[in-house]
C-alpha cells in the first residue's frame, strides 16, 4: 500500500535537505578556515619563539629546563656561525638534530622519519632554529576545527525541529479546512473556512465553496421540485382513479360517453402537468444546457405555431413581429418552451389579441416581448407570479401554475432576465431581455 506524501512531510524534507546541505557547506568551510588559521597561529608561535631566543644573549636556566621538557612540542637549536652547537632541545622520539645549515625563514624538512615545520633566524653571532612536527600541528589544528563545527552539528537537529513546528503552524489553516470537510455528511453544503489560508490556497478553497453553493442551490431546487411534483401529481392521479371507477360503473350510453370524456380530459391535464414539470426540471439551476447559436426569431415562430391552434379555438388573434433573424447563444429547447409558455398564457388570459415581438435594441440587447389585452396582473402580485403553482385569483382558464416559473428558470439558464409590466392594451406585457454583448444579465 502506497503511503501518501503529506504537504508537511514534503516541505520538511525539502527544507531539511537544504538545511543539511547548507550546514555541511558551512561546516566544511569553517573546518578549512580554522585549520588555515591554526597553521598561521603555529607559524606565528614558531617565529616569535625564534626571534625571542635570537635577541637574548644567553638562555637562562629556567628557560632551558622548560625547553628541555619532553612533553614540549617544539625543538630549539642554537648554532654559532662557525657551526658549533650552542644549545639543543630534543623531545622524545627525535633521533637526530636539525641540520646546521639553515634556510632563513620558514621551511619544511623531513627528519627522523617525520616532517617538520622550521623557522630559522640569524644574528651576527648565532643561528636560532625552532621546529615543530607537522603531525602535531595537523592534529591540533584538526581538533580546533572540529570544535568550531560542533555548534553547527548541535544546531542542525534543533533547526530541523523548529522547521517541523513552523510548517505545522503554517499549514494549520489547511488542517482546519480538512476537518471541516470531513465533518460534513452527504447533505452538508456548508462553506469551508478560509481564515488564515495562504494566498496560494485561498482561491482554491473559495472556488470549492462556490461549487458547494451551486450544488446546494441545485440540490435545493431538486428537493423542492420533487416535493412540488409529488404534491401536484397526487390530485390529478386521484381524480383519474375516481373517473376510471365511474367509467367502469357507468352503463353503456351517454353516461359512459361523458365519463370517457372526463377521463380523457383528466389524462390530458395530467400529461400537461407532467410536461410542465419536466420543462421546469430542465430549466432548473444545475441542469445541463445544450448551448448553441440559434435564431430567436425562428424560435418565436415555432412557439407561435405551437400555440396557434389554441388561439384559433379561443378566438384570439395571434400576431408575430419578427422582421429579420436575431442570432444569440442558448438552449433552443428550453428557450422554445419558455416562449411557448408566455404565448400560451397570453392566449389563455387575453381577450381578443396577442402580440409577439422580437427585436434588437440600439444598445445591442435582444428582446422578446409578448403583449395581451386581458386583465393583467396587479403590480403588487407580479413578483409572486413567478412562484411555482401560483395562479391568479378569479381566472377560470385551465393551467398548472408553472408557466411563468418555467419562463423565469429558462431565462436565467440562458443568461436573460424576465420582467412583467402593463401592456399598451391594458393587459400584461411579459418580456425576456438578453444583455448586450459584453455585459452580464441581472437576475430577475
Amino acid at each position: 500500500m502506497k503511503v501518501p506524501v503529506t504537504l508537511r512531510g514534503r516541505l520538511f524534507a525539502l527544507l531539511a535537505g537544504l538545511g543539511a546541505v547548507t550546514a555541511v557547506a558551512v561546516a566544511g568551510a569553517t573546518y578549512v578556515s580554522v585549520r588555515a588559521e591554526a597553521d598561521e597561529l603555529f607559524d606565528y608561535q614558531l617565529r616569535q619563539t625564534a626571534l625571542s631566543l635570537r635577541d637574548q644573549g644567553r638562555i637562562a636556566g629556567d628557560e632551558a629546563a622548560a625547553l628541555a621538557d619532553p612533553s614540549f612540542d617544539y625543538v630549539v637549536q642554537i648554532w654559532s656561525l662557525q657551526g658549533l652547537e650552542l644549545y639543543s632541545s630534543r623531545p622524545q622520539g627525535m633521533t637526530e638534530p636539525l641540520p646546521a645549515r639553515a634556510v632563513l625563514g620558514f621551511s619544511n624538512l623531513h627528519l627522523g622519519g617525520q616532517d617538520w615545520r622550521v623557522f630559522s633566524a640569524a644574528t651576527p653571532l648565532r643561528v636560532v632554529q625552532v621546529a615543530q612536527p607537522l603531525a602535531v600541528r595537523q592534529r591540533l589544528a584538526a581538533v580546533a576545527a572540529l570544535r568550531s563545527i560542533v555548534p553547527v552539528a548541535v544546531a542542525l537537529p534543533l533547526v530541523a525541529a523548529a522547521i517541523w513546528w513552523l510548517i505545522g503552524v503554517s499549514i494549520a489553516p489547511l488542517a482546519r479546512v480538512v476537518r471541516a470537510a470531513q465533518a460534513g455528511d452527504a447533505n452538508a453544503m456548508n462553506a469551508l473556512p478560509t481564515e488564515g489560508l495562504p494566498g496560494e490556497v485561498a482561491p482554491l478553497v473559495e472556488a470549492f465553496n462556490g461549487l458547494l453553493g451551486r450544488l446546494s442551490t441545485a440540490f435545493e431546487a431538486q428537493r423542492s421540485f420533487v416535493a412540488d411534483a409529488a404534491h401536484e401529481l397526487r390530485t390529478p392521479l386521484t381524480a383519474l382513479k375516481l373517473q376510471l371507477g365511474l367509467l367502469r360503473d357507468a352503463p353503456p350510453g351517454p353516461e359512459q360517453d361523458a365519463a370517457i370524456a372526463r377521463l380523457r380530459g383528466g389524462i390530458d391535464r395530467a400529461v400537461h402537468l407532467v410536461e410542465q414539470l419536466l420543462a421546469l426540471a430542465r430549466a432548473e439551476p444545475g441542469a445541463a444546457a445544450a448551448s448553441q447559436t440559434l435564431d430567436l426569431a425562428e424560435i418565436a415562430r415555432q412557439a407561435v405555431a405551437d400555440v396557434q391552434p389554441l388561439a384559433d379555438k379561443a378566438g384570439v388573434a395571434l400576431q408575430l413581429s419578427a422582421p429579420r433573424p436575431l442570432p444569440l447563444e442558448g438552449d433552443p429547447q428550453a428557450l422554445r418552451s419558455a416562449v411557448r409558455n408566455l404565448v400560451d398564457n397570453a392566449v389563455k388570459y387575453g381577450a381578443h389579441a396577442v402580440q409577439v415581438e422580437v427585436l434588437r435594441e440600439a444598445s445591442g440587447a435582444a428582446v422578446l416581448r409578448v403583449d395581451d389585452d386581458g386583465p393583467g396582473i396587479p403590480p403588487a402580485l407580479r413578483e409572486r407570479a413567478f412562484d411555482r403553482f401560483q395562479r391568479g385569483d378569479g381566472h377560470a382558464a385551465p393551467g398548472s401554475g408553472l408557466g411563468l416559473a418555467i419562463v423565469q428558470a429558462a431565462a436565467r439558464q440562458q443568461g436573460a432576465r424576465v420582467s412583467l409590466d402593463t401592456a399598451p392594451a391594458g393587459g400584461l406585457r411579459a418580456e425576456i431581455r438578453w444583455p448586450a454583448p459584453g455585459r452580464e444579465a441581472a437576475t430577475g
